[in-house]
């Protein structure tokens, strides 16, 4: 497998998604490929699993968050009076 890959352009090369870890950057020559979420390409199974973590706690953060932003919705007082449209120019 090449570092690179030909995208048509004479003197223009990109590094390729599978050229590198996701997580460590560390290169993927001639090496095994651990695959997460179908296109996330990892070194080993610690990277990919470390990479499975961070995206659980940031998939919890972001549930919690969520949860509380609808508590506090339903806390708030249903009889307030909003006007939409309205613009004040100072």
């Amino acid at each position: 497998m090449s570092a690179y890959y030909y995208s048509g352009c004479p003197d223009h090369y990109e590094a390729h998604y599978l050229d590198a870890c996701s997580l460590c950057r560390k290169s993927l020559h001639n090496s095994d490929i651990f695959m997460y979420r179908g296109n996330t390409p990892f070194c080993s199974k610690d990277c990919r699993q470390e990479q499975m973590e961070i995206d659980g706690a940031r998939e919890k953060n972001w549930k919690s968050g969520r949860s509380l932003r609808k508590s506090d919705a339903k806390s708030s007082t249903p009889n307030k009076t909003v006007r939409t449209g309205t613009v004040a120019v100072i």
